[in-house]
């Protein structure tokens, strides 16, 4: 308990607002008006002469003497309006005159002969003027006004957080220190699914923290830092954050843009500071996400386009990581996923040893990640999470998380019990397309068109080998869409020719629909046009997919080229060889279209009907798919591994028993 009670006590006491400065400002002019020198009441500067008509005339109420020969005479209410010419209200409460006398003996003489006559018949008093207050406060409130604005200054320009609250610590680091006694807050690779392949490259890390004498006896040097580069929403944070649960270290974390400041210096001293404080607390771990803030390349004219303050952060960060200092036990992790822009110095071997890729998930990394999400939902028995990991590909592990909680959403604003598998589909397709959009009107005509055009996806994507297995199709409004068809997309590691131009087929499958089946052709196709145009410039041009051109690559790795890496009598060679291939393309979706024709338009009128079908209606009107998908081959070949692998626990055969060991370690 004595440990926890001077945070306690440190967080009790009373943060600096400004709202105090305003206060102190207030109570300050408040003191002056009640309390000063009368200077807040309605006053006048007279002559001596006008002063004793005043006095003769009776207007004096009360008549105060000052050692400095001055006299202050206070006016009757009846009175307020002859001397100032104005109404009571807008004089003030106590309104006077102000004059300047010769000598006090004649002013005593002057009112004691005015009070026998019984003009004056108020009180005299005689007081000593002092305005030491007046000038003290005059001559430090400038002083305390620069100060308050120039602290908010610097809580404006820091952020308003960390050490901005307090401009003396401006330079101090603002990093979060989350230390290894925290077992709240400790995470470890269990929680972290998938990425097998980034998470065992890692884990040489982790020996490295807890057992840094078995690499040091050998004359090994331990690695200065680790790079986690890859897509958004990979997990590279909690990969980090799972490296420093194992290691049972402490983990300080920190964004590029904590170091980045408008004040000269400021991003060097947050990094002397933050690195001072890994020191003290080795062995460690410094994790710097979007490093790319402050590590992007720094040009090479010093005047054209550069940032000093950037670049003396990033100078100061080299220094640290790889100077004559020691840093030995604190190991710098850094996540970004714009690598390519990174200054070469920092990349080079001393300071971030090696990179860490940390990819996409692939199927049975989804799968996975798929399992950890579910765990706090309720769920049916109809949620599947092999055809929930093929039909998200290309989604991060973010994106999965995302699913899983808008599929909770739909399932509880439907009013169900538990979530099912239609509730994720939902979701997939929201996430994908948008939303649904039931109250666009339609006329019958543009309906059919809309049928037709996404029933010609349908129907090739049926009729070719490679292309991308049907989900199903829809022409209900979604997004900006008037229709739609959802496939399961291979995920190939490489993809052949034939397989593209499979795909390329099968997205011209809608135009050459209409314009078959209506006679003319619309707006509709715009998306598969473009769609089908990038892919055979990228098969032309960087794949050399081309007979003209093969075995070609004109990629330009210089993003801020003006020029083509090609002449312009290629650039024409390529634009033709572009038009060729999406022609015999599309002549071949119109002669596949023509062959399916009945097939084709039950398709369509079905579509017409129910608004939505599955590849189960497809199935019905064109029979059984005859090639199978490559998931389905991934997934066939898992379960045959997982039947195998529970042969030997059911069977007791010696034999088996061998047969079956090497397998297993192997696997």
């Amino acid at each position: 308990m004595s440990d926890n009670t001077p945070n306690k006590s440190k967080s009790n006491m009373p943060k600096f607002n400004l709202s105090w400065f305003y206060m102190i400002i207030a109570l300050g002019i408040g003191f002056l008006f009640f309390f000063g020198d009368g200077q807040g009441e309605g006053h006048k500067q007279v002559t001596y002469t006008e002063f004793k008509e005043m006095v003769n005339k009776g207007y004096g109420d009360k008549i105060v003497a000052y050692n400095d020969n001055t006299v202050d005479m206070f006016i009757k209410p009846q009175h307020v309006r002859d001397v100032f010419k104005e109404n009571a209200k807008n004089v003030g409460r106590s309104p006077f005159v102000h004059v300047e006398i010769g000598s006090t003996e004649a002013l005593e003489k002057f009112l004691e002969k005015a009070q026998e006559e019984g003009k004056f018949t108020g009180s005299i008093q005689f007081e000593k003027k002092s305005e030491m207050f007046g000038a003290i406060f005059w001559n430090i409130f400038p002083i305390l006004f620069i100060v308050g604005m120039w602290i908010f200054i610097m809580r404006r320009m820091s952020g308003g957080g960390g050490g901005g609250a307090n401009p003396f610590n401006v330079g101090k680091s603002r990093a979060q220190v989350y230390e290894k006694d925290d077992k709240a807050l400790r995470i470890t690779f269990k929680d972290v699914a998938g990425q097998e392949g980034a998470k065992q490259e890692v884990q040489e890390i982790v020996d490295f923290l807890k057992q840094p004498g078995k690499y040091t006896e050998l004359g090994g040097k331990i690695p200065k830092g680790a790079l986690l580069v890859g897509p958004p929403g990979t997990g590279k944070t909690l990969l980090a954050k799972a490296v420093a649960g194992e290691a049972d270290v402490p983990f300080f974390s920190m964004s590029g843009s904590d170091f980045v400041e408008m004040f000269v210096g400021v991003g060097a001293s947050r990094v002397r500071d933050l690195f001072r404080q890994a020191k003290e607390k080795a062995p460690c771990i410094i994790f710097i996400d979007e490093i790319d803030a402050v590590g992007r390349a720094r040009g090479k004219n010093p005047n054209m386009g550069s940032n000093d303050e950037r670049e003396s952060t990033l100078n100061q960060l080299l220094t640290e990581m790889d100077g004559f200092g020691s840093n030995s036990g604190v190991i710098i992790l850094a996540a970004t996923n714009r690598a390519d822009i990174l200054d070469k110095a920092l990349l080079r071997a001393g300071r971030f040893d090696r990179q860490i890729h940390v990819d996409l998930p692939d199927l049975n990394e989804r799968k996975a990640v798929f399992e950890v999400h579910l765990k706090p939902l309720k769920l049916d028995n109809t949620v599947d999470v092999d055809l929930l990991a093929r039909q998200t590909p290309g989604f991060s592990g973010a994106d999965i998380a995302n699913v899983c909680n808008e599929a909770a959403l739909i399932a509880a604003r439907h009013q169900k019990d538990a979530v099912g598998k239609q509730d994720f589909l939902d979701a997939i397709d929201r996430i994908i397309g948008g939303l649904e959009k039931k109250t666009k009107i339609m006329t019958a005509n543009e309906k059919r068109t809309i049928a037709l055009h996404e029933a010609g996806h349908a129907t090739l994507s049926w009729f070719l080998e490679h292309a991308n297995p049907l989900i199903k199709v829809t022409i209900v409004p979604r997004g900006r869409a008037l229709g739609a068809a959802w496939y399961l997309p291979e995920e190939r590691q490489i993809t052949t020719k034939e397989q593209m131009l499979d795909e390329m087929c099968a997205t011209l499958g809608g135009r050459a629909a209409e314009e078959l089946f209506t006679g003319h052709i619309s707006t509709g196709a715009m998306n598969d046009l473009e769609r089908v145009t990038k892919q055979a410039y990228g098969m032309i041009a960087y794949a050399g997919m081309s007979e003209k051109l093969p075995n070609l690559c004109y990629y330009n790795t210089n993003e801020y080229s003006f020029s083509k890496p090609y002449s312009d009598r290629t650039a024409e060679l390529i634009d033709d060889e572009v038009k060729a291939m999406i022609n015999e393309q599309y002549e071949r979706a119109k002669t596949l279209l023509s062959e399916h024709r009945e097939g084709h338009n039950q398709l369509a009128q079905l579509l017409v009907e129910k608004e939505v079908i599955f590849a189960e209606d497809v199935e019905q009107i064109f029979g059984k798919r005859p090639w199978a998908s490559r998931s389905e081959e991934i997934m066939n070949t898992e379960n045959e591994k997982k039947e195998l692998e529970q042969e030997p626990a059911a069977e007791s055969t010696p034999l088996l028993e061998n047969k079956v060991e090497p397998e297993n370690e192997t696997l």
